[in-house]
C-alpha cells in the first residue's frame, strides 16, 4: 500500500462534519507516557486529534499528505503542522513520546511507516491507532445505514477500507500490544448532521464522482421517515455512538 489522498477534494466539509474524539482518550494516552515532550500525530487531517494532544504534550508534530486538509487546521502554538507522507516524518531518532494515528492507519499500515515509527519513537514511547466503524443509533436507523454502507455504496469503498470494517483486527501492527480501556464517541445529531457526515465517506464521494449522482439524497429521504421533527417544528436529534477500535503498543525489548 502507498499513501493515498481520498479527502482533499472536500477537506472543508470533512472538517465540519466529522466527529471529534473523547477527551478521556487523550488523558489516558498521556498518563501512559513517562514523558510528554513530543507527540507525532500522523495522518492528522484537519488536526482533530492534534488539538486534544496539545493539551497534554509540549509539542505536537502533526503531519498529513493533504495540504488542503492541513489548510483547514486552526493554528495552535503547541502544534506544528507539516505536509509529509506517513513514512517520512522529518523527526529525529528516538524523539517521540507518543505516536498517534486517528482514523487513518488503514491507509498506510505498511512496513515503511512502521520502520519510521520505530526510528522516531523513544524506547518507552507508545504508538496508538484507532478507528470507528459504522455508527450505532436506534435499531431502525442502524438497519438503513447498514444497507447504505453494505449495498448502496459498497463497490466504491477503497480496498484499504476493509481494515475499518474489521475494526483493525488482523491488521499488521508489529508492536508489543497493551490493553486499552473502552472509549466511545457520542453525539446528539440532527438528520442534517448525519447526512453531512455520510457525504464525507470516501465511498460516497467516489460514487458521486463516477456516477454524477448523490447516493445520500435517497438515504436522506429514507431516514426522514424514521427521524421526525419536534412538535415545535425544530429538527429533532438522535443519539449517535461510535465505539473506538484501538491498537496500542510499544516497541518492546
Amino acid at each position: 500500500m502507498t499513501n493515498t489522498d481520498h479527502f482533499s477534494a472536500y477537506a472543508a466539509a470533512y472538517a465540519k462534519a466529522r466527529p471529534t474524539y473523547p477527551p478521556e482518550l487523550f488523558a489516558w494516552l498521556a498518563a501512559q507516557c513517562p514523558q510528554r515532550a513530543l507527540a507525532w500525530d500522523c495522518g492528522t487531517g484537519n488536526g482533530q486529534a492534534a488539538y486534544e494532544l496539545a493539551t497534554h504534550f509540549d509539542l505536537v508534530h502533526a503531519t498529513d499528505l493533504s495540504t488542503k486538509q492541513l489548510a483547514q487546521a486552526k493554528p495552535n502554538p503547541r502544534i506544528r503542522f507539516v505536509a509529509a507522507p506517513a513514512e517520512a516524518s522529518g523527526l529525529a531518532d528516538q524523539s517521540c513520546d507518543l505516536v498517534t494515528i486517528a482514523q487513518a492507519l488503514h491507509w498506510f499500515c505498511h512496513d515503511n511507516f512502521y520502520t519510521e515509527v520505530k526510528r522516531v519513537l523513544k524506547l518507552d514511547g507508545l504508538i496508538v491507532a484507532w478507528t470507528y466503524t459504522l455508527l450505532d443509533a436506534a435499531p431502525e436507523i442502524n438497519a438503513v445505514m447498514r444497507k447504505f454502507h453494505d449495498q448502496t455504496v459498497a463497490s466504491w469503498w477503497p480496498a484499504e477500507r476493509k481494515w475499518v470494517d474489521l475494526a483493525y483486527r488482523g491488521m499488521p501492527f508489529p508492536f508489543e500490544e497493551i490493553a486499552v480501556p473502552a472509549f466511545t464517541i457520542y453525539r446528539q445529531w440532527t438528520l442534517t448532521n448525519l447526512l453531512a457526515y455520510v457525504s464525507t465517506w470516501s465511498a460516497t464521494q467516489r460514487c458521486m464522482e463516477e456516477t454524477g449522482r448523490d447516493p445520500g439524497a435517497e438515504l436522506g429521504l429514507e431516514l426522514a421517515q424514521l427521524w421526525g421533527d419536534n412538535d415545535s417544528g425544530t429538527p429533532s436529534t438522535k443519539t449517535i455512538r461510535w465505539p473506538l477500535a484501538i491498537r496500542c503498543g510499544r516497541i518492546g525489548a
